[in-house]
């Protein structure tokens, strides 16, 4: 099988069902937000090989992946390519839960940084943010299941909490942000 079709070479690519859109089309804004979102979750996993957060990693890769092929489906295309989230949204919120309570009490907000774990993580919740406000803008012309946005959203969540948890774990004070004054 090549990899390349040449098909897409004048602008356009196709959709599960054989749709072609523009590259620059709000479903493949989409689709390309959730591929940086994975990518980037995929340098998580280069570093966190051992860590409690790697089941949760693996599985949400494989359903950002899926959240990826449901929203490639045109509206008109029978949406086969349903993303099976299931449990995950309560199993985000009971991992942030355990990770919470061994975490000192925010006091400041936390700058991205610390550990380079942390950072990955921290890069990857921009990811999931910004997939999740491009869902948003493409739901506004094309129903998506609201099940979606509400595991991004928890996603992006935990993925501040992991960060927080890597620093913690590895003895890294968190950079928090500290107001500048102006000097007289």
């Amino acid at each position: 099988m090549k990899i390349y079709t040449k098909t897409g070479d004048k602008g356009s690519t196709g959709l599960i069902g054989g749709a072609r859109v523009g590259k620059d089309h709000i479903v493949i804004e989409c689709v390309g937000a959730l591929d940086e979102l994975n990518s980037s979750i995929g340098l998580v996993c280069t570093l966190s090989s051992g860590l409690p957060m790697d089941f949760l990693l693996e599985r949400v890769q494989s359903l950002v992946f899926e959240v990826g092929s449901e929203i490639a489906s045109p509206e008109e295309h029978v949406r086969s390519q349903l993303a099976a989230l299931g449990t995950i949204v309560g199993d985000l919120e009971r991992s942030m839960d355990i990770q919470v309570s061994m975490l000192p009490e925010l006091r400041n907000f936390v700058l991205p940084g610390g550990t380079e774990l942390a950072g990955r993580l921290h890069f990857a919740r921009c990811m999931a943010r910004s997939a999740e406000r491009r869902i948003v803008l493409y739901s506004k012309q094309t129903p998506v299941r609201p099940e979606l946005l509400a595991f991004l959203n928890r996603l992006s969540d935990w993925l501040f909490v992991a960060a927080r948890t890597a620093n913690h774990e590895a003895g890294m004070p968190e950079p928090v942000w500290m107001k500048e004054t102006e000097e007289s």
